[in-house]
């Protein structure tokens, strides 16, 4: 779980500079900053990517900056306080805890600066709206591929990403209840969490295929717990069927090979794009819908030339990134 310690130097030193860049000046006209829960992972660049677009269509500028690990909230506390400072238009923000990032919206709030909420969930309706996945259905969808590919019966493990973070608790609690539900016969023997890091995914899938020698299957929660359990399972030469959440190419490409039965995954550039939309509507007087929910997708061998499913694993990044 993350520590009650500042760990984000880094992102602490970025926050600092946009602070420093906006004192003495305004700036741009309808700026929305844009705050991820991390860097690294290919999910937010291709956010980021459908933001830029949005605000390109839109004429506004984006400022992006997200701190470099997932588990950083007083990183992303310090990046949002210094947009507030910087009197950004407005803000877009997928909280990396759920209560700690409470204080920093409401104050945004209080200073008139409408926040989207992406991705994942608040624990306040301090928002203008939010735009994620529905991840409880998400994870059931996965808990009903993993109930199919392995007939009803077997043990499986968890790979769970972080306590706190909304969007992957809401998954994994999706593929729970589904699997006791519909199929009766599967046992979920162990759950590890992955702290959203590729290393600890990888260590926590090895420990618990030691310890549970008879698996029948693995669901990975998120990106990053997913690249963790296929690694493991590669290493191994294992045959446990992984159902894993989000994509990479790296992840298609474990997929193709059969490392990797199936990936539920989220439509991220759809994410950024309507998040900016969204803030942009509000400071034009427009009303917003307070929730805004994007379907899963299940993708598997057998559908990776749908057009549906091309859309989301295809994005136009280096069009707005590059």
């Amino acid at each position: 779980m993350p520590s009650n310690g500042y760990k984000g130097a880094g992102a602490f030193a970025l926050a600092l500079s946009i602070f420093a860049a906006g004192c003495g000046r305004q700036p741009a006209a309808r700026t929305i900053g844009v705050v991820p829960k991390g860097r690294a992972h290919f999910f937010w660049q291709s956010v980021h990517a459908g933001a830029e677009k949005a605000a390109r269509e839109a004429g506004v500028r984006i400022l992006w900056n997200g701190p470099t690990s997932e588990t950083d909230y007083a990183g992303q506390i310090q990046i949002v306080e210094a947009m507030i400072n910087q009197q950004v238009s407005a803000i877009a923000l997928a909280p990396i805890d759920r209560k700690a990032m409470v204080g920093v919206v409401e104050r945004a709030a209080r200073r008139n600066v409408p926040v989207v909420i992406f991705d994942s969930g608040i624990d306040t309706d301090q928002y203008v709206s939010m735009v994620a996945t529905d991840n409880y259905a998400a994870g059931r969808l996965a808990a009903m591929r993993m109930g199919e590919i392995l007939q009803g019966k077997g043990k499986v493990a968890m790979v769970a990403v972080q306590p706190g973070a909304a969007s992957t608790m809401e998954r994994e609690r999706g593929f729970e209840e589904a699997s006791r539900e519909k199929f009766p016969g599967i046992e979920i023997v162990d759950k590890r969490y992955g702290m959203a890091d590729f290393a600890k995914s990888l260590a926590v899938t090895e420990n618990m295929l030691t310890a549970h020698p008879g698996l029948a299957g693995l669901f990975a929660s998120n990106e990053s717990s997913t690249v963790g359990a296929s690694q493991a399972l590669k290493q191994r030469k294992s045959a446990v069927k992984l159902v894993g959440f989000d994509w990479s190419q790296t992840l298609i490409e474990d997929l193709k090979a059969g490392v990797i039965d199936s990936l539920v995954v989220q439509h991220p550039f759809k994410m950024g794009e309507d998040s900016v939309r969204a803030a942009l509507a509000r400071l034009e007087g427009k009303t917003v819908e307070k929730d805004n929910s994007i379907a899963p997708l299940l993708i598997h061998i057998g559908n990776l030339e749908d057009p549906a499913v091309k859309e989301r694993i295809n994005p136009p990044i280096e069009q707005y990134l590059k």
